[in-house]
């Protein structure tokens, strides 16, 4: 492999993957339930970028100018191929770090965020990053890190080495990385099959590298197959951070705000007993097995007095972006499945069963009179905005809403070869929203001037049958052209009475 990957996986690209952390727009609710003040975001820069995909939904659905940088340039390529279909402008490079990071060309940034690399590079790396995030990054300005972290990786650890040993000392340069990461995993099968000592005192390990069989292989390579990987605990992070007088301002995955879903009474009255925010987060990490965190970092943390916060909260606008029906009073957090209060949630999400905008206050004085207080409202926001049901509505949205038409026209056309991307951007959220293939091929055949859903599984079906390719029921491909038609069509119809309605609601159709 040849020195400019400074050990890391080119020889397969990345995922296509989206990550709705790396939209700025997000920092305001997770700042707010925190009682933090949250800046504007001029300008944003995505360290890292993968192919892009995030970089570039982010750049056209909002008015922020983006920059970045991947050091591949297969990847570089393709995320300036979507940054030009869509004119956003956003700015895209192959560079490494070291060369990227002392560009004199750059803005101040009011937000850099950072999804899995900080994990993958080495610790020459993470001091470029953080020169340039103490350079860079304005006063009041947010940094987003996605990053591994103990104790959750402290099991598979062992095994991760054992993989790349193999797939370094058995393996063949010549095979391919796909070839030596299935030889890899096989010789681990076999191993965990002599029962070693090392799986009975982690038994956990034998479904995770069951589950590594079944996995995106290109995933899997950039994931577990770097020359460099460091989970790092919490508290370490914070000492990286130093130089860059950044303090820890909470979590950008919503629903670790709630400490009802993810720890004990006895372990959330433990943890209010420790007075360093950081240490407190560290033990916390040991009470969830925290495997990834999701983290906002701010140069220079103001708190938000108690009335600013309740004005600014009441101001924040949602929209639900999940059908009435499909919304299950239910939720996941590390404790396991948590029932939602009915009486709570069902008005409120029946309030916004309409996919139009509401402000919590309005949403407040529509279920006041059952009962349910501000406070309860707020809680159920973050709760269905964390599990994906509603989004946060950007305050202008009309301005980029002809480059999220061009990002996403490129994109329907992408989804007549492959099902690879899986989501289109939204002006109203600044963000992107999952949106499987054959919805957008659907998408693609209204544009065209196809009315019907007959209309659009016909279209979705002669490409699909251009290519030789048949869909899959309950795990059986479908074989005659009648029955795969009829599933296309009832898929079709669904669509159209429940998925097309929000994406009009998101200025996607």
């Amino acid at each position: 492999m040849s020195d400019w990957t400074a050990g890391y996986v080119a020889d397969i690209g990345y995922t296509y993957g989206y990550y709705p952390e790396l939209n700025p727009w997000r920092v305001k609710l997770a700042f707010l339930t925190a009682g933090l003040h949250f800046p504007e975001f001029g300008t944003a820069c995505e360290l890292g970028f993968g192919q892009g995909l995030s970089a570039n939904v982010h750049a056209a659905a909002s008015v922020t100018r983006w920059y970045g940088t991947d050091f591949s340039p297969a990847q570089a390529g393709f995320a300036q191929e979507l940054a030009e279909a869509s004119g956003s402008g956003a700015q895209l490079f192959d560079q490494a770090f070291d060369e990227f990071c002392t560009r004199a060309d750059l803005p101040d940034f009011d937000f850099i965020g950072l999804h899995g690399i900080w994990s993958w590079i080495s610790d020459q790396n993470r001091h470029i990053i953080v020169d340039f995030v103490r350079r860079k990054l304005k006063v009041g300005g947010v940094l987003y890190i996605g990053y591994n972290t103990q104790p959750g990786w402290a099991a598979f650890a062992p095994m991760r080495h054992l993989l790349t040993r193999h797939s370094a000392v058995i393996g063949s340069e010549g095979s391919g990385i796909i070839h030596r990461i299935d030889g890899a995993v096989d010789f681990a099968e076999k191993l965990l099959a002599t029962d070693p000592s090392y799986i009975r005192a982690n038994p956990a390990v034998v479904d995770r590298v069951k589950r590594l069989k079944d996995q995106n292989r290109h995933y899997v390579a950039h994931e577990y197959f770097n020359r460099d990987w460091l989970p790092m605990h919490f508290s370490t992070m914070a000492e990286w951070l130093v130089p860059a007088k950044l303090s820890y301002a909470c979590s950008a995955f919503y629903l670790d705000h709630l400490p009802v879903l993810n720890v004990t009474a006895e372990q959330h009255a433990f943890l209010n007993e420790i007075p360093d925010a950081v240490f407190r987060e560290t033990v916390r990490d040991f009470m969830v097995n925290q495997q990834f965190r999701r983290d906002y970092w701010v140069k220079g943390a103001r708190r938000l007095n108690p009335l600013a916060q309740s004005e600014a909260m009441r101001a924040v606008r949602v929209l639900l972006v999940n059908h009435r029906t499909d919304v299950p009073l239910k939720v996941a957090g590390a404790l396991g499945e948590a029932e939602l209060s009915e009486p709570i949630y069902a008005p409120i999400i029946d309030r916004l069963a309409d996919h139009r905008p509401q402000t919590l206050q309005q949403i407040f004085d529509a279920v006041n009179g059952k009962g349910t207080t501000f406070a309860q409202v707020c809680q159920a926001v973050i709760v269905l905005v964390g599990a994906g049901h509603l989004i946060m509505v950007q305050d202008e949205h009309s301005m980029a809403r002809k480059a999220t038409d061009r990002l996403n026209r490129h994109l329907l056309q992408q989804a007549r070869g492959g099902g690879e991307i899986s989501c289109l951007a939204s002006p109203v959220s600044g963000g992107g929203y999952a949106v499987g293939r054959f919805d957008q091929l659907f998408l693609l055949a209204r544009s065209e001037g196809r009315q019907h859903p007959a209309e659009w599984a016909a279209f979705a079906w002669s490409l699909l049958a251009d290519q030789g390719q048949r869909l899959l029921k309950e795990g059986k491909p479908l074989e005659t052209l009648e029955e795969n038609v009829a599933e296309l069509t009832a898929q079709a119809t669904l669509f159209a009475e429940k998925r097309l309605p929000i994406l009009r609601a998101l200025a996607i159709a």
